[in-house]
């Protein structure tokens, strides 16, 4: 299974470099028809793994919640349990290797990225930004798929932070070329401000890795899970701080998050889909798998001070939500509070909480992808995003748009049956059961501000659903009547629909699999 798990990243790279190789006049459609089977066998290649972790080894598994008993051991994210690992020296001068594995825990996010590639690639057989060049898109988000797959499968923290920055260089080329059409300076702006933050982040966090390394005088997470670093203050805590702040800019968590509304904006619908359903989740799994194993007694210390912001950022996240007149950069800033949940789910490093956030990983990856999908789909009718221009009554113009859309909100402001449910009732719940290291009152106080941040999000989503489904279609401009669903859109979003329900009526199917041991 090593093998197949290097495949999975060696597979999209060379087809990447297959595609920029061909003749300049290959056609754009061969291109993302390349990409859809290669993507599909990336996903069939994941799905896989994730079968034959599960199959054998369920009685091996420790249940992070059973849902019989309400059973909730707690301990911490701690040895890693690898699994298809590959091991062998890389750069033995500065004690690199090239170490990869996976998990319950990251494998499920690489089965995630690989289907929304997938479905991305897929979406442009049909659908594709006015400028062209689907051939350099298709290889640029198969780049992407290598960088994110890479960075989930990485067990050498060297490696985790070079997977880590393949993605940003093609994630800024497609918001820079393949962006709003209409604002070529706005899409240039959100690009260089997307790149710009990231490097930052990425420096820190790179900071960060490097103290570790002084402390424990290795990069293999194998091996710091097994032996963390021991003490809150002095370099350790430098090392958190560090590393909390270069992957809360990835998340992103407030006030690091400035980059993530025009990256939203001005990203065509296949970029907006990647960054919201995967990109995002680089930083919460790194928190999870890096942060709390190597540098527990740290990241006690700063948990207040994180769950703190993350709070922060799901109210301001839902104010902002209620400000927006732009269908996209309201689901932009809906992921700011979503991740913020996901933030303070972890800075409660109890089981409950942990689970939460694992879970509301999963079910924002596949709501906001619907959502984006749905926004691109919107925009593309109306050709623009601007709700003031796009018109009313879409449940009369477009129903099955509008009805779609009117489900995705739903899901994603947590009602129950749905996928968006599970994950904030389990951060809520750990916000009320920390762990015993943390301040309790503090965290009480925090789940009633992020209680109060949930009927906010429902609070604008249910506004985004009367302003744009509801109303009389005949007060609407003459651009506002198009096409309903087509074909492919049907095709590309059924997965992500299926999915919403299924992970919302059957929690286990995740759950089950995930060890804190």
């Amino acid at each position: 299974m090593s093998v197949l798990l290097i495949a999975l990243l060696v597979v999209p790279a060379l087809t990447a470099a297959i595609l920029w190789a061909l003749p300049a006049g290959t056609g754009d459609r061969v291109a993302a028809i390349v990409g859809s089977v290669v993507s599909g066998l990336v996903l069939v290649g994941s799905a896989v793994l994730w079968w034959d972790l599960i199959r054998p080894r369920k009685p091996e598994f420790e249940t992070l919640i059973d849902l019989n008993t309400n059973s909730l051991p707690r301990t911490l994210p701690g040895k890693i349990h690898a699994f298809a690992e590959t091991d062998s020296s890389w750069i033995p001068a500065l004690d690199v290797r090239f170490h990869l594995g996976v998990d319950t825990i990251s494998l499920p996010l690489i089965v995630l990225t690989a289907l929304l590639v997938f479905l991305c690639c897929l979406y442009s057989l049909r659908i594709t930004p006015r400028i062209g060049r689907t051939r350099s898109l298709i290889a640029l988000l198969l780049v992407i798929e290598t960088g994110v797959i890479g960075t989930f499968s990485a067990l050498d923290l060297v490696l985790f932070f070079l997977f880590f920055e393949v993605v940003l260089i093609p994630m800024w080329l497609v918001i820079d070329i393949w962006g709003d059409d209409h604002d070529p300076a706005g899409r240039r702006r959100a690009a260089t401000t997307f790149v710009l933050m990231t490097v930052f982040g990425s420096a820190l966090m790179l900071l960060g890795f490097l103290l570790v390394h002084r402390l424990a005088g290795t990069f293999d997470l194998e091996v710091l899970g097994s032996n963390p670093i021991a003490g809150g203050h002095g370099i350790a805590l430098i090392a958190a701080v560090l590393i909390a702040l270069g992957l809360a800019v990835k998340m992103p968590l407030w006030p690091l998050h400035i980059w993530l509304p025009d990256a939203h904006a001005k990203a065509p619908t296949v970029g907006s889909v990647l960054l919201a359903g995967v990109l995002l989740k680089l930083g919460s799994y790194g928190m999870i798998r890096i942060l709390l194993p190597v540098l527990p007694d740290a990241t006690a210390t700063i948990a207040p001070y994180l769950a703190g912001f993350s709070t922060v950022a799901i109210i301001a996240g839902s104010l902002a939500c209620l400000a927006q007149t732009d269908v996209k950069r309201l689901i932009a800033y809906s992921s700011v509070g979503h991740m913020g949940f996901i933030g303070l789910g972890i800075a409660t490093m109890s089981p409950e909480g942990l689970a939460g956030a694992l879970y509301a990983n999963i079910a924002h990856g596949i709501i906001t992808g619907l959502l984006f999908f749905l926004a691109g789909a919107i925009k593309d009718r109306h050709d623009t995003s601007d709700l003031r221009a796009i018109g009313r009554a879409l449940y009369a113009r477009l129903p099955r748009i509008g009805g779609l859309l009117t489900f995705a909100c739903l899901a994603s402001l947590g009602l129950p049956g749905l996928a968006g449910f599970w994950g904030e009732m389990l951060i809520l719940l750990g916000a009320y059961h920390p762990a015993d290291v943390l301040p309790r009152t503090t965290f009480l106080v925090l789940m009633v501000i992020a209680g109060l941040g949930a009927v906010l999000t429902a609070a604008y989503f249910l506004k985004l659903i009367r302003q744009l489904n509801q109303g009389d279609p005949a007060e609407n401009p003459a651009s506002a009547f198009a096409v309903d669903l087509s074909r492919i859109e049907l095709i590309t979003w059924a997965p992500l629909i299926v999915l919403t329900v299924v992970l919302g009526l059957w929690p286990p199917f995740l759950l089950d699999y995930w060890t804190f041991a």
